[in-house]
């Protein structure tokens, strides 16, 4: 009898060895070929879950964008049913930065991502959305004059905050103290 095999699981193996390429050599680097490589498997299994470099790496930014959410969903489970607006902003955002060696090749793969997105409209609607999303979430939870400005200026910061990270720009510790010197600005004591 043929072994049963999950589509699902495949195209997911296959976006893990596209992210592992792109975290060590570069979004550049990543070809059909290269990515069967790492995969372990054929270059026509590749093509069979995927019929173009563009549909694999919406696929792969896909599986980023769900990994975030869930780093995101798991640090904010910790912090009970109803956590003040500051800690909860402070956790979120620390959750997405690459502020260790796991999150370090994420956020390199984000970033590289994000770049790939710049020049396919396509590509980056969903990234829209998602921006939009966030932005009206943090808004939610500021007591400013405009907190959708506040919100824009918060997630810019961690934008900026994830690009020295990755750079070596910062530590960790100096990032980290950088978003809560901002937080303070929105939540004065």
């Amino acid at each position: 009898m043929p072994k049963k095999v999950d589509p699902e699981e495949r195209r997911r193996l296959i976006a893990d060895a596209l992210m592992r390429v792109a975290a060590e050599q570069g979004l550049e680097s990543v070809s059909l070929r290269h990515v069967a490589a790492r995969a372990g498997v054929s270059a026509g299994m590749v093509q069979h879950y995927f019929s173009s470099r563009d549909e694999m790496m919406s696929f792969a930014l896909t599986v980023v964008r769900e990994r975030s959410q869930l780093r995101v969903t798991e640090a904010l489970a910790g912090l009970g049913a109803d956590p003040p607006p500051r800690l909860l902003l402070r956790t979120m955002i620390a959750a997405l930065l690459p502020l260790d060696d796991a999150t370090r090749d994420n956020g390199r793969v984000a970033l590289a991502f994000l770049a790939y997105t710049a020049v396919r409209p396509a590509a980056a609607a969903e990234l829209h959305d998602d921006t939009a999303q966030m932005v009206d979430f943090v808004a939610g939870l500021l007591k400013v004059p405009d907190p959708v400005g506040a919100a824009a200026s918060l997630l810019a910061l961690m934008e900026g905050l994830g690009i020295y990270l990755l750079g070596g720009q910062y530590t960790a510790q100096r990032a980290l103290q950088a978003l809560d010197a901002h937080l303070d600005l929105l939540f004065p004591s």
